[in-house]
């Protein structure tokens, strides 16, 4: 494209975006008038029920004398407690991403054998059709991974002959395979990008049907296919923790949405993952880790508690970082007193700081994680309490593992698929419907204008809004 060409879109862009918020502006008070959820959440954060599921269950209040009542953070996966879960694996020293997606995707808790079968049909599954990588994944590299993943599962539709089959077992056979390959798909992306792009080595390890998935991310990742027994079993952990989360969840629902309308595997794990890369959503340990490069940027003893909460002020009253008015890794739309999975988190990101000499950078996250919600209470009108959430460790986790910033929502997706399989499956056996929810329209019936009559003059606002108000009865 030309200098001239670009400078001309720049200009029309910038001329009709303005039009366009003219003209799609909507009056906030409507939604209040209306009874409409903004984010399908009321303005105490309770979401519209929109669905029923069986695999998972989130709590953060108590009901009593018909008042809600927070309470500390529960997570169940299949009706299992999300810390005996995890404390069981680590006991008997086994890796739990597994048995935690044979869990979620089949209802019950594996046998010896069983898990032992499910293991091995998960490694036979780590196989990408010839020339994948050379003809898929190496073309076109990307900055943004996500993308790349997205692609590749798309792609991935073309080599299967039952893309649209919607069976319940040609689904599970197409989801029980994207689980396998996820991690190949993302970490072979990410060193195409880091070759082709920023002109460094290039490697590509085959996984080892022998390990568990965290240790094959790890080896397939490193250049010396090199790990600790520490390093893979916290990686592990945050998989398992990052594994599902209710049906609510924006990429979750999205899954539900998609498959409601009978959509293939491909296309509605695609359409997860465009969900999941969103900064709101799957990418908010990336903004931590920024946050926390800010502030060592601009606090200069970051022992000194008092300069720290100085900073968090700032961060707040939009004076600092992005000036967004937000502490990333603080507060969560469902958790308010705690989210288990950062306080399931939290031990064994001590237990891997230790091991890479990073204790006074886990003292410091420490110390935000105690003194941010204060800050915030005292800054900020709150319907309820703040406590940090899963994100606000895992930036932290990745980057002690050496993976690289843009790997970090596609770990999230390597683990989350399972939560998303489970869901597609749930919503093909129980629902027959497609997802439609109603939207309030407050459109004016226009006259048609020839081309010649046309004009820019301005719409009466006023009588505008008194058109729209007289027509709330007649709207269906």
């Amino acid at each position: 494209m030309s200098k001239d060409f670009d400078e001309m879109m720049k200009t029309y862009t910038e001329r009709y975006s303005k039009i366009c918020i003219d003209n799609n502006q909507i009056d906030a008070s409507l939604f209040d008038e209306f009874g409409v959820k903004r984010g399908l959440r009321d303005k105490n954060g309770k979401g519209v029920l929109s669905g029923i599921t069986n695999i998972s269950l989130i709590k953060s209040s108590t009901e009593k004398d018909g008042k809600t009542i927070p309470c500390d953070g529960q997570l169940y996966y299949r009706g299992y407690n999300i810390f005996d879960l995890t404390q069981g694996f680590r006991n008997e020293k086994r890796f739990g991403f597994e048995e935690t997606t044979y869990l979620l995707l089949f209802g019950e808790l594996p046998t010896k054998d069983q898990l032992a079968e499910f293991t091995a049909i998960l490694a036979k599954n780590r196989r990408l059709p010839t020339n994948f990588v050379r003809d898929v994944i190496m073309k076109a590299p990307s900055k943004d991974i996500m993308n790349s993943l997205t692609k590749s599962v798309l792609t991935l539709s073309s080599y299967d002959d039952k893309v649209t089959d919607n069976s319940l077992q040609n689904v599970l056979t197409q989801s029980l395979m994207l689980i396998s390959v996820f991690p190949m798909l993302a970490v072979y992306g990410y060193h195409a990008y880091n070759h082709y792009e920023r002109d460094e080595s290039f490697y590509i390890h085959r996984p080892d049907d022998s390990l568990s998935a965290a240790e094959n991310i790890l080896r397939m990742l490193r250049p010396n296919k090199e790990y600790t027994n520490v390093e893979a079993r916290v990686l592990d952990l945050a998989l398992v923790l990052h594994m599902e989360h209710g049906g609510g969840n924006n990429s979750t629902f999205t899954t539900r949405v998609v498959t409601s309308a009978g959509s293939d595997t491909y296309s509605v794990i695609a359409a997860a993952l465009s969900s999941l890369k969103g900064p709101k959503h799957g990418g908010a340990n990336i903004k931590v880790v920024e946050m926390m490069q800010d502030l060592k940027e601009h606090v200069k003893d970051v022992t000194d508690e008092d300069e720290v909460r100085e900073y968090l002020r700032k961060l707040v009253r939009r004076q600092a970082f992005d000036k967004r008015g937000l502490i990333y890794g603080m507060g969560h739309a469902v958790y308010s007193i705690s989210d288990p999975r950062a306080i399931a988190f939290k031990q064994f990101v001590k237990l891997l700081a230790e091991e890479k000499h990073e204790k006074k950078e886990f003292e410091l996250y420490s110390m935000i994680e105690r003194i941010a919600p204060e800050v915030i209470g005292e800054e900020c009108a709150i319907y309820k309490g703040v406590s940090a959430n899963v994100d606000f460790y895992s930036g932290f986790v990745y980057k002690m593992l050496g993976i690289p910033v843009e790997l970090f929502t596609p770990i999230f997706a390597m683990a989350r698929i399972v939560g998303w399989s489970a869901h597609r499956m749930e919503e093909l056996i129980n629902v027959d419907k497609i997802i439609r929810p109603a939207y309030q329209s407050i459109m004016v019936p226009r006259v048609y204008e020839s081309i010649k009559e046309r004009s820019t003059r301005k719409i009466d606002t006023k009588y505008l809004k008194e058109l729209q108000l007289s027509m709330k009865e007649e709207s269906c």
